[in-house]
């Protein structure tokens, strides 16, 4: 600030960081007393003159209101003036303590703005809008801090909603920063923004928010599907009995199987009938790269319609894309064809089928295919068999959490599939037909054991499988060359190996390596953010079970350990937790535990050993 003389005098009134200072002396600088009686010195030029005294002292300077400062604004309004003539016309004299109080008029900038030497006096029509901006600004303001009052005590207004959808947001990792979550003393992060959703009430309890926070696509599709199947001939294999098996309450049924003699059929549901390459179904799959599996609900890679006219058993005949091949005393598949098909199919629960396999097709099925995972197991086929379950909420919105016990049913399905994979494979690879071939290159050299703990360590070896243009060994199966070719509604790698060997059929030119691996490298980013949704979705839920259940008690196993801790695997809820222990614990040891905290943004669980 300039000054209005180079060295005020003693005992004047200056302004000093926009506050009132008294000058004590004057030398190379200038000694000032401040409010509370503390001194300073400054420069000449960081002060300016409001008063040349005498002011014996700051305590002076008592409120004088507003005095006359309105009449004289309308008298000179438009105008120039300078502090003293406005300090007279407001309160009659030009003392320190009048011309502070209206230097404070003066510095409030409504009415009035410059220097003490060069006072603006603004217009009515600027007042009039400046003082209603300030007015709104002043009612935003009351209404922002009313609003953060309500947040803060958990009681939110229902006009508050659009304004929480900025925590919303962040919780959802669509911003970075919340203004709310600033003012609450919330962390900048998706989790705090959903403990703070919660403890608001903005969210239920239970709310997933976590396909959201990964960006997966949860509305239903829309898109047209023709009415009919095209003209084309078709192997009718109705007179076989065709058995789809899989879990209870699955709603998407896309593979099934028959005995004919020696030969086994993998029949799949015909998608690629329906769907054809660079359709808008093909590239709305595409984006999903497979159907997303929440315990609340399941949201499909194409429309539903399709599921319900193409899933195997959900009509009287279903149109099927139909893999046949034997399978010799060695395990090696022989006579492999496919065939367009009509199939006659009967759906079962792996727990009916359980009942079912000493009877005919099922005992000869099985002991075909111990042949081929006999070779499978000779290769180095993994047999890890972690414990795994179900979660899911049922009508009234109950989590229920069920294991998933290690059925021959089962492991006959998956042969059964691995089996039609290796055949599709072999089948494209012989015919020149481009499609992606699934690998896993094998782990680092060690044991197998059957134990949980061992198992658990041995998973950690693995490299993730890979889908590439040309065939590699899959370590983990066991075998050669693979091609994932049974679940074209739920997966669109899937459904490209049926649309290569549609075209094939017909006698058209397939894609060719460049187009179909630029195809999955664009599903299998979608693919990867569907299966963390839902290995996502699948903890919460298993933490908010706990959370309903605080008083839960269950066994852990001890499958390792790490500096004061025992890393342990909770079966029943295939749920890993790590709990401290003071005495050393032994590899598979079966330890008591029970619940100790749950925090749900957090995705955490903690438990505590019993005894």
């Amino acid at each position: 600030m300039a000054t209005h003389q180079a060295a005020p005098p003693e005992g004047s009134l200056v302004l000093y960081k926009a506050h009132p200072a008294r000058v004590v002396s004057v030398g190379d600088k200038i000694e000032l007393e401040l409010a509370g009686g503390q001194t300073k010195r400054v420069r000449p030029k960081d002060i300016e003159l409001l008063h040349p005294g005498p002011l014996r002292a700051l305590a002076e300077l008592q409120p004088l209101g507003e005095g006359a400062l309105q009449e004289a604004w309308e008298l000179l309004e438009g105008g120039e003036t300078t502090l003293r003539e406005l300090a007279e016309l407001a309160f009659d004299a030009f003392t320190p303590a009048s011309a502070w109080a209206t230097w404070q008029q003066v510095a409030e900038g409504l009415a009035f703005s410059g220097s003490p030497s060069h006072i603006q006096v603004r217009e009515r029509a600027a007042v009039e809008r400046e003082r209603a901006e300030r007015d709104a600004k002043a009612a935003a303001e009351r209404d922002w801090q009313a609003f953060l009052d309500r947040v803060a005590k958990a009681n939110p207004a229902p006009e508050d909603a659009p304004r929480l959808l900025e925590i919303e947001r962040l919780a959802l990792a669509q911003s970075e920063r919340s203004r709310i979550l600033d003012a609450l003393g919330y962390a900048q992060t998706p989790e705090s923004a959903h403990r703070a959703l919660l403890k608001i009430g903005h969210w239920p309890p239970h709310h997933n928010p976590h396909p959201q926070r990964c960006g997966a696509a949860l509305d239903e599709l829309a898109l047209e599907v023709a009415e009919a199947l095209p003209e084309e001939p078709r192997l009718d294999l109705t007179h076989l009995a065709a058995y789809a098996i899989d879990d209870a309450e699955s709603e998407d049924p896309d593979d099934a199987i028959s005995l004919d003699g020696e030969r086994i059929w993998v029949h799949v549901a015909d998608v690629g009938a329906l769907v054809a390459p660079d359709s808008p179904l093909d590239r709305e799959a595409r984006a999903r790269g497979a159907n997303l599996y929440l315990p609340e609900r399941m949201i499909t890679m194409l429309p539903r319609v399709l599921t319900d006219r193409l899933g195997l058993g959900l009509q009287a005949v279903s149109p099927a894309l139909s893999f046949a091949f034997e399978c010799d005393a060695a395990g090696e598949l022989r006579e492999i064809e496919v065939h367009r098909s009509w199939v006659r199919v009967e759906r079962l629960s792996y727990e009916a089928a359980e009942q079912q396999l000493t009877e005919e097709p099922f005992a000869s099925l099985r002991a075909l295919i111990a042949r081929f995972r006999a070779r499978r197991e000779r290769l180095g086929a993994t047999r890890l068999a972690l414990p795994e379950v179900s979660v899911r909420l049922d009508a009234a919105g109950r989590v229920c959490i069920r294991p998933l016990g290690r059925l021959a049913s089962r492991e006959l399905v998956t042969d059964a599939m691995l089996m039609a994979g290796e055949a599709a494979a072999r089948l494209c690879l012989e015919q020149g037909i481009p499609i992606p071939f699934a690998t896993q290159a094998a782990p680092e050299p060690g044991e197998e054991g059957e134990d949980l703990a061992s198992m658990y360590a041995r998973r950690r070896c693995f490299k993730p499988s890979r889908l590439l243009g040309a065939p590699e060994p899959h370590a983990g199966l066991g075998l050669p060359l693979y091609s994932r070719a049974t679940s074209p509604l739920r997966r669109y790698s899937d459904l490209l190996v049926h649309q290569q060997l549609r075209a094939w059929l017909d006698g058209r030119n397939p894609l060719d390596s460049d187009a179909v691996m630029a195809r999955i490298a664009e599903a299998e980013t979608a693919a990867m953010t569907t299966r963390r949704s839902e290995r996502l979705s699948n903890l919460h839920w298993k933490l908010v079970y706990l959370r309903e259940n605080p008083r839960w008690r269950g066994e852990a196993v001890v499958v390792g350990r790490e500096e004061r801790k025992a890393v342990l695997l909770l079966p029943e809820l295939a749920l890993e937790t790590r709990v401290r222990t003071r005495d050393p614990v032994e590899l598979n040891a079966t330890l008591g535990v029970e619940l100790n905290e749950v925090d749900l943004p957090d995705l955490t669980a903690s438990f505590r050993l019993l005894g």
